[in-house]
């Protein structure tokens, strides 16, 4: 087939497929669709063209479209979906493995972005499900108290924004890298468009493919474009996101547009990143840590090609273990590392994503040998290369290169902290003091991540207290970990992915901060009701029905379903004697002085003479509220937030206030979680504990 038949590679807009085959499309359009090629032999793939793409009306299908059917979910719901697409991916990622081999990568490197992609899903759908309420607002921190009655307070809560999350992605990780942006954004409840790197846009296109396929995508929820997006920004307004991953050049470029600097367009971006890995003063030839460095190093001078935005690019050492380091990095590579074409048995790592990107790559080897840097392992020759059918030669239409290590003796040389060969290249250079060392990591500029093998405590506070602010992410590798570790070049879901300065000043995505990302953060302010109606969490002061007086049943006889926000236990008091005191001491052994030695006590400024335990006075509270019958109320399941502010003396009396604070219905299984809101007061009316009572409840009432 010539280049010209290739079919154009597909986008996934307003609902449907789209390619300029269509009858808007224009002969040009056809006529200057780009080539995408494999990466080992040159072969044509597919072509990429978005002539005559109506990207405004893909923004809008988001906004409306998009934002109403993510708008009908709560975080649960997105969480629960979030699972499904992965099930769905891992049902069939081995045509994904398939397509990814014609990228460049191994096996391996596959894993690398196919499955962390996967397993980015999970973990959202994870903690999505733990962390979040099955609501559609977030709450963020406590609550305000902004007048001494109690009747006005204030509170911070996060909501959706109302645009679209807009990727432009890197040619490197074609699916982690999209599903990375994708996950939170979806658990937030923002739609998605995507447009990936066009050398490997196609292993994008087959996931977003099986997802459409799997008809668990909502409407709207996401969007491929597989092509060029020029007059994107025009596009944009007030309530979009974008986030970038690709060249600092770029970034700053896309920075400065209108919309971004007037429009107030949410703009993040990961970009160049001259990562460094620090080798301990302690961590000497022979030791764990020697050998974990050395491992590490090769690992991210090879994996994915070393076409990584975490690959380590200075390899900082002690000036007197330099040779040794190269040494074994070069032994090392001459064991484990077999270049070839990643289909071949046995080849551990592949081509670069395509020929530009190698003759960038070998551009930039050069900048760094003019610089003064000396290349000690490796050549920018032609390297010959294991084929498909398992012969060695060489492989004049694919994009290899050959792992490189470049030395510098002087270590202030600015290409050495600047020039980013973006492939398996790294430099290496050595420190004669910790100071020295913390200073070359910080020359970066900013980075995403930077790791220290040491086993010395002392040496890894003194690089971290430097360095941590010129670092997204810091990894300390010794041999207690170096078997567990996730590695210097792999984010994880859980944790900040981004960095400061060069590395884009992102820190956005990692943990819930990422799918608060997606959302706005507003203070509210009102009373008590109108926080309650606005939280979907009971507050202090809000409207309660105690069951005593209403007539209703006691609220442990309710079902999820009957149950709602404000039903309340208030209890008759019960009094505290010397002898409780002293029995809940002798059975639990808890005799410390406060509770039995009245001058002891007495001579404590915070107490009047002995007085009770406060575990006591928690489970005597438990006794007062506790419906004892089976019911809906399956098990008390934790308590959090208590805290203990008067002291109960002998003849004092406690009641107690549990009120119905959130309730948060599991979306998977046939129960949900209640937090009440429990309050102790003496007959004062004086506070003596605060507490929040975690209990699990039916959804369903069971039949008598």
């Amino acid at each position: 087939m010539n280049d010209h038949e290739l079919p154009i590679l597909p986008s996934f807009v307003r609902g449907e497929w789209w390619a300029p085959t269509a009858p808007d499309a224009t002969a040009a359009g056809e006529a200057s669709a780009a080539v995408v090629r494999d990466a080992t032999t040159g072969e044509p793939v597919t072509r990429v063209s978005t002539e005559g793409l109506d990207l405004g009306a893909a923004l809008e299908y988001a906004r409306t479209v998009g934002q109403a059917s993510l708008g009908e979910l709560t975080f649960h719901q997105r969480a629960v979906l979030l699972k499904r697409f992965a099930l769905a991916l891992s049902e069939r990622k081995d045509e994904l493995y398939g397509l990814s081999a014609r990228t460049g990568a191994t096996r391996k490197d596959s894993w690398i972005d196919i499955d962390g992609g996967i397993g980015v899903l999970f973990t959202y759908s994870s903690k999505g499900r733990r962390e979040l309420p099955n609501a559609r607002v977030l709450v963020d921190g406590p609550v305000e108290p902004l007048s001494k009655d109690g009747s006005f307070l204030g509170r911070h809560i996060y909501t959706r924004l109302p645009g679209v999350a807009v990727q432009i992605n890197a040619f490197n990780f074609p699916v982690w890298g999209s599903l990375e942006k994708f996950a939170p954004a979806f658990l937030a409840g923002m739609p998605t468009l995507v447009k990936p790197a066009t050398p490997t846009g196609y292993l994008a296109e087959a996931f977003v493919r099986i997802l459409v396929e799997s008809g668990l995508l909502p409407d709207g929820s996401l969007q491929l474009v597989s092509g060029a997006v020029p007059d994107l920004f025009e596009h944009l307004r007030l309530g979009d996101l974008v986030g970038f991953t690709g060249s600092s050049a770029t970034a700053e470029r896309l920075r400065a547009h209108e919309s971004v600097q007037t429009g107030g367009v949410r703009f993040t971006s990961e970009t160049d990143s001259i990562n460094a890995s620090v080798l301990g003063t302690d961590a000497v030839a022979g030791t764990p840590e020697f050998d974990a460095y050395v491992q590490q190093l090769v690992t991210e001078m090879t994996a994915k090609a070393g076409q990584k935005c975490t690959a380590i690019r200075r390899a900082i050492v002690p000036a007197a273990s330099v040779d040794a380091v190269i040494d074994a990095v070069r032994a090392r590579v001459a064991e484990r590392v077999v270049l070839g074409d990643p289909r071949a048995e046995g080849v551990t790592m592949g081509p670069l994503a395509s020929l530009a990107q190698r003759d960038e790559v070998l551009r930039q080897v050069g900048r760094l040998e003019r610089a003064g840097g000396e290349l000690v392992i490796g050549s920018t020759d032609a390297p010959a290369v294991r084929l498909a059918d398992g012969t060695e030669g060489p492989a004049p239409e694919g994009a290899f290169v050959a792992p490189m290590l470049v030395r510098f003796t002087d270590a202030s040389a600015e290409a050495l902290h600047e020039v980013e060969a973006f492939g398996p290249v790294a430099s290496i250079t050595g420190y004669g003091s910790l100071d020295e060392a913390s200073a070359l990591v910080a020359r970066g500029g900013g980075s995403l991540v930077t790791s220290v093998a040491t086993h010395d405590p002392d040496v890894a506070v003194a690089i971290a207290s430097a360095i941590a602010p010129m670092n997204g992410r810091l990894l300390f590798l010794d041999r207690d970990d170096a078997r567990s570790s996730t590695g210097h070049g792999s984010p994880v879901p859980h944790l900040v992915h981004g960095g400061p300065g060069r590395a884009g000043g992102g820190e956005e995505l990692g943990g819930i901060r990422a799918v608060q990302h997606h959302m706005q953060r507003t203070a509210v302010q009102g009373s008590p009701e109108m926080l309650t109606a606005l939280t979907g969490v009971w507050h202090a002061g809000a409207a309660a029905r105690p069951y005593e007086a209403s007539g209703e049943p006691h609220p442990f006889r309710k079902s999820l379903a009957e149950l709602r926000i404000g039903d309340q236990v208030a209890s008759p008091p019960r009094t505290v004697t010397l002898e409780d005191i002293e029995t809940f001491a002798t059975f639990t052994g808890d005799t410390f002085y406060a509770h039995m030695d009245e001058a002891a006590a007495a001579a404590n400024p915070f107490f009047p003479g002995r007085v009770a335990h406060g575990y006591l006075l928690v489970s005597w509270a438990a006794g007062l509220f506790v419906d004892a019958a089976p019911g809906p109320v399956l098990a008390n399941s934790g308590l959090e937030h208590l805290r203990f502010l008067t002291p109960v003396a002998p003849g004092d009396a406690i009641r107690v206030e549990l009120t119905a604070k959130q309730i948060t219905p599991r979306e998977t299984d046939e129960y949900g979680e209640v937090r009440w809101d429990a309050v102790l007061k003496n007959q004062r009316d004086e506070l003596v504990a605060t507490y929040d009572v975690l209990t699990l409840v039916a959804k369903q009432a069971v039949p008598a």
